[in-house]
C-alpha cells in the first residue's frame, strides 16, 4: 500500500528536506526528560558502585569549586623534562652522527655508521652479507627496507597490565567506557566528528550499528603514490561575482526560540505546534545527569589511580620507543625529499584575527596609514568627525614618534594572572580609539584598515605555501545585525584566502551587557547570535553576504577569562535563558550547553539543505574550575589550552582515549597563567594526546614574522618525530586535528583541518 494522504491541516515537507531512501530518522524536537537513551541497551553490564550517587558528588564538587575557585585534587605531578642545555647538546651530537650524505658512501662505511648508531641485529648482518656486492646507486632503496626492518618493538603481555586490583580495574573500566559513550552520543547528536578507532572498540559493547551513528565520517588521508601535495584551491575569488537570484530558494519556514533553543516550523505561523520541524537537540535534564556522572567520575579514588597508572605507562612506553628508535627516526626523517622544517604544512587553529599580525607589522601599517590617509575621516567623537591626523594630534604623536616600545602591545610579566591588563594590550599606545580604527570590523571606515592588514597577513601565508590559519572573529550578541555587518565587511573588502578559514568566537560578557542595559535577558543574547544564522540558512537570498561568508566558517568558540569566579551552579534549578535577568554572568557550562543545543539544531537544518555544518571549539581548561573540561569533553569537538588536564588524571586519560584535539599555546600561557617550564605540552605529547602548537596572539607574544615560520609554531605528535603516510613515503607533518588510524602495527597520525584533507 502507498502512503495515505496527509491531513488537510498538515503542510507537506519540501522535497529537499524529506531526504532520500537512506535518510536517518530524526528525533523529536520536543526535549523531554528521561533516561539517557544511548546508555539503555548495552549487552554488557556497565553498572558501577557510584550509580545513584552522581548528583550528590557533583553538587558537592561544584560547591567546593565555587568556594575555592579551583578543585583540590591529588598531587599528581609528573617529573620535569631534562634541562634544555642537555637536550640541545644531545640533539647536536645525534645530528653530527647522521649529517653526512649516505648516498655517496660505500656500503662498508654505511654499515659502520649503522653499527655506530647501535641499530644492528643478526637478521640485518645476514642481509648485509648477502648484499655486500650491491652497487652504490641501490643503497637508498635497500637502506629504506633495512630501516623498516630495524625498528625495535617492545610488547607488554598479561591480562592485568594496569597495576591496580582486579575489582578496581573492573569498576574503572566500566566507568571509563560509559564516559566515552556519553561523548559519542553528543558528538553524534550534533554531527561532529568522533575518533574512528575509539568508535570501533565501543561498537563491540553496543547494540547500535556503527553505520547508524550520526557523527561526521571523515575520509582517511589518501595513500596513493599520486596523492595531491597541496589542498584544493579555488580558481575564482568567491566574493567576486555573486547574485542573490542564483542562491538556494526560500523555504518559507518560521523560527522561534523556546527556552533558549531555536525551534523551526514549516509555516510562518509559529503558533501552530503541529508544523514544528523534527530537529533534535539535547535534553536539559539528560545533559545535567551526564555532567553529574562525569563530575563524580573524575574524583573517584580507584579510577584516579587506574588512569594515573595508565598515563604513566603511556609515558614510559614512549620513552622506551625513543631510547630504541630515536636515531633511526632521525635518519628516516632526513631521507624524505623536499620536506624540512619550512616545507612541512603548518596549520594554526587558535589565532585571533585582531592580533594575527606581529607588533612590527602593525606599527608599519599604522605609519603607512598616517602618511597616505591623514585627511580621511576615521572617527566620530561626541558628534564631531575626526580625521586620522586629528586623532594623532590629540595624542601629541607623529609617525616619527611611533616605535614598537611606544606601541606597547606586547605582553610582559605584568599580565601574569591579570587578564584585564592583557586585554588592555590590544589597545595600541594604550588608546582604545586606535584599536577601534585599526583592528575592528565595525567602525567609521567600515573596517577598511583591519581588512587591509588581514589581507597582508593572508598574502604572507600564501607566499610561504605551507602555512594555514583559522582566524577567530567576534560576534558579541548585543544586536541582531552583527552577523550581517561582519559578512558585509568580509565580502565588500574581499577578505578571503585559500589558506585561511574563519572561526566565530562568542565572548562570555552577558554580565557587562546586562549592567549597561543593552540586553534584557540571556535569551535575547542567544537570539542575536543564532537567529540570523537560521534565517540565512532558510532564505539565503535575503542575507546573501552572510550566506557566502558562512561557506568559509568552520565553527564556534567561547572565549573569556576562565579564572573569573562563578556564582551559580548549572543544574535543573538554574533559570532558563528567558528568566536569566540578573547581572551575574551565567556559568561556563551554561554558555556551552545553549551554544551546543542551538548549533545542533542548526547543523541538522543545514545538512538537509546541503550546506556544511559547524563544530564547537571553545577555550577550555586554561584556568578556573576543573568542570570546564567536563563540559568541553561532552560537547566540544576540539578545545584550546587544556592546561588543567595536568591536575585531573581521569579527564586526561579520557581526552586521550577520545582523541580530542587540544590546541596549546605555551608562550601565551607563560604570560598569563602558567610558567613556560611547567607547561604540560611535552607530557601530553608523550602520552599520545592529540595536541598541536598554536600562536594564540602573535601581536602580544611574537617579535618578528620569522619567529617559527611567521609565528605559526609547529609541533610533531608524540615527541620529537611524528609521521604520516602520505604518497610514496613518510613525511613529517604538523598542525591541528591529528586523525588516528592503525596501519602496519603502528599508530600513524593523519592531519585533518577544516574542509581540507592533507
Amino acid at each position: 500500500m502507498g502512503d495515505p494522504d496527509p491531513p488537510a491541516d498538515v503542510v507537506p515537507l519540501p522535497a529537499e528536506l524529506r531526504g532520500g531512501p537512506g535518510a536517518r530518522p530524526l528525533q523529536s524536537a520536543w526535549s523531554l526528560p528521561g533516561t539517557p537513551h544511548s546508555l539503555k541497551h548495552f549487552p554488557v553490564d556497565l553498572r558501577t558502585s557510584m550509580d545513584g550517587k552522581y548528583k550528590e558528588i557533583a553538587e558537592e564538587l561544584f560547591c567546593r569549586s565555587l568556594a575555592e575557585n579551583e578543585m583540590r585534587t591529588a598531587p599528581y605531578e609528573f617529573p620535569e623534562e631534562s634541562p634544555i642545555e642537555q637536550l640541545e647538546e644531545r640533539r647536536q651530537r645525534l645530528e653530527r652522527q647522521i649529517s653526512q650524505d649516505v648516498k655517496l658512501e660505500p656500503d662498508i662505511l654505511l654499515r659502520a655508521k649503522q653499527d655506530f648508531l647501535k641499530i644492528d641485529s643478526a637478521a640485518d648482518l645476514q642481509l648485509f652479507k648477502e648484499q655486500n656486492d650491491s652497487l652504490v646507486d641501490h643503497v637508498p632503496k635497500e637502506r629504506e627496507a633495512l630501516l623498516e626492518r630495524e625498528f625495535q618493538r617492545v610488547t607488554i603481555s598479561g591480562e592485568e597490565k594496569c597495576g591496580v586490583p582486579f575489582t578496581d580495574l573492573l569498576d574503572a573500566a566500566k566507568s571509563v567506557v560509559k564516559a566515552l559513550f556519553v561523548r559519542e552520543k553528543y558528538m553524534g547528536l550534533s554531527l561532529q566528528s568522533f575518533c574512528k578507532t575509539t568508535a570501533r572498540y565501543l561498537q563491540e559493547l553496543s547494540e547500535k550499528p556503527l553505520e547508524t551513528r550520526g557523527y561526521e565520517e571523515v575520509p582517511e588521508t589518501p595513500v596513493a603514490a599520486d596523492a595531491p601535495v597541496h589542498p584544493p584551491f579555488a580558481e575564482q575569488h568567491p566574493y567576486e561575482k555573486w547574485d542573490p537570484k542564483n542562491m538556494p530558494a526560500d523555504l518559507g519556514f518560521g523560527l522561534k526560540m523556546v527556552d533558549g533553543v531555536v525551534h523551526v516550523y514549516t509555516k510562518q505561523d509559529i503558533t501552530d505546534k503541529s508544523t514544528e520541524l523534527d530537529l533534535p537537540y539535547p535534553d536539559l535534564q539528560e545533559f545535567i545527569a551526564d555532567m553529574n556522572f562525569l563530575m563524580a567520575l573524575i574524583i573517584n579514588g580507584p579510577i584516579k589511580s587506574f588512569c594515573y597508572r595508565r598515563l604513566q605507562y603511556l609515558s614510559n612506553k614512549f620513552q622506551m620507543h625513543v631510547l630504541l628508535n630515536e636515531m633511526k627516526e632521525l635518519a628516516a626523517q632526513k631521507k624524505v625529499p623536499h620536506r624540512d622544517f619550512y616545507n612541512i604544512r603548518k596549520v594554526d587553529t587558535h589565532i585571533h584575527a585582531s592580533s594575527c599580525m606581529n607588533q612590527k607589522h602593525l606599527l608599519r601599517f599604522i605609519k603607512r596609514a598616517m602618511k597616505k590617509h591623514l585627511d580621511e575621516i576615521v572617527h566620530v567623537e561626541k558628534g564631531k568627525e575626526q580625521t586620522l591626523k586629528e586623532v594623532f594630534e590629540t595624542m601629541n604623536l607623529t609617525a616619527y614618534d611611533l616605535s614598537v616600545d611606544t606601541l606597547d602591545v606586547h605582553a610582559d610579566r605584568n599580565t601574569f594572572h591579570r587578564f584585564d591588563k592583557f586585554n588592555a594590550k590590544y589597545n595600541p599606545i594604550g588608546e582604545s580609539i586606535l584599536r577601534e580604527i585599526f583592528i575592528k570590523t565595525d567602525n567609521r571606515v567600515s573596517g577598511k584598515y583591519f581588512a587591509h592588514i588581514i589581507k597582508e597577513v593572508m598574502a604572507d601565508l600564501e607566499e610561504s605555501k605551507y602555512q594555514n590559519a583559522e582566524l577567530r572573529l567576534s560576534i558579541y550578541g548585543r544586536s541582531r545585525d552583527e552577523w550581517d555587518k561582519l559578512a558585509r565587511w568580509a565580502v565588500s573588502h574581499r577578505v578571503h584566502s585559500n589558506n585561511v578559514r574563519w572561526l566565530v568566537q562568542v565572548p562570555r560578557l552577558f554580565d557587562i551587557y546586562r549592567t549597561k542595559k543593552q540586553l534584557a535577558n540571556f535569551q535575547e543574547m542567544l537570539e542575536n547570535i543564532f537567529l540570523p544564522l537560521y534565517e540565512a540558512t532558510i532564505h539565503p537570498a535575503q542575507h546573501p553576504e552572510l550566506h557566502l561568508f558562512l561557506e568559509h566558517v568552520d565553527g564556534f568558540d567561547s572565549v573569556d577569562d576562565e579564572s573569573k569566579p562563578e556564582h551559580h551552579i548549572f543544574n535543573l534549578d538554574s533559570p532558563l535563558p528567558g528568566n536569566w535577568v540578573e547581572e551575574d554572568n551565567p556559568p561556563y557550562s551554561y554558555y556551552l550547553y545553549y551554544m551546543y543545543a542551538n548549533m545542533t539544531v542548526l547543523n541538522h537544518l543545514r545538512r538537509k539543505r546541503g550546506f556544511h555544518t559547524f563544530v564547537l571549539r571553545p577555550h577550555c581548561g586554561e584556568a578556573g574550575p576543573i568542570h570546564h573540561l567536563v563540559s568541553g569533553f561532552m560537547v566540544s569537538e576540539n578545545i584550546s589550552h587544556g592546561l588543567l588536564l595536568r591536575k585531573a588524571p581521569v579527564l586526561q586519560y579520557l581526552y586521550y582515549l577520545a582523541q580530542i584535539g587540544i590546541a596549546m599555546s605555551p608562550l601565551s600561557n607563560n604570560s598569563l597563567f602558567l610558567s613556560y617550564h611547567r607547561n604540560p605540552l611535552p607530557e601530553y605529547l608523550s602520552r599520545g594526546l592529540m595536541v598541536s602548537l598554536s600562536t594564540d596572539d602573535p601581536l602580544q607574544f611574537h617579535f618578528t614574522k620569522v619567529s617559527i615560520c611567521g609565528g605559526h609554531q609547529p609541533v610533531t605528535p608524540r615527541g620529537a618525530v611524528g609521521w604520516a603516510r602520505l604518497g610514496d613515503g613518510m613525511k613529517s607533518v604538523v598542525g591541528w586535528g591529528w586523525w588516528c588510524s592503525v596501519a602496519g602495527g603502528e599508530m600513524w597520525l593523519m592531519m585533518r583541518w577544516g574542509h581540507w584533507q592533507h
